[in-house]
């Protein structure tokens, strides 16, 4: 399979393989992809040095650096996530009154 093409689901994320960080983007602290507001959860990177998080506006970026990361999650099983680029997402739910970021 083309890197390119692949997609991953850990939960209420999706991550998307891209060719490259878009230029400008900025580097963010920490590997937690997103946190859980009412359970305390995050969808986070395992491995320390493994792997590194950008900001593109209002875009978020993945860079994993090393072989291989584990995307992790307490209510979820592990991902192996491969070197490369990827572009991250947190579900959204439409209600009447507004569009929001699903929470855990």
């Amino acid at each position: 399979m083309n890197q390119s093409s692949s997609l991953y689901r850990h939960g209420d994320v999706l991550i998307a393989a891209v060719a490259a960080l878009p230029v400008g983007a900025v580097p963010r602290p920490g590997v937690v992809l997103a946190h859980g507001e009412h359970t305390g959860h995050s969808h986070r990177i395992r491995e320390t040095g493994a792997a590194s998080l950008y900001a593109y506006g209002h875009e978020l970026y993945l860079l994993i650096s090393a072989p291989t990361a584990t995307l992790v999650h307490e209510e979820h099983r592990p991902i192996a996530l491969p070197v490369g680029v990827y572009r991250v997402w947190q579900q959204r739910e439409y209600t009447p009154s507004a569009i929001r970021t699903v929470v855990d």
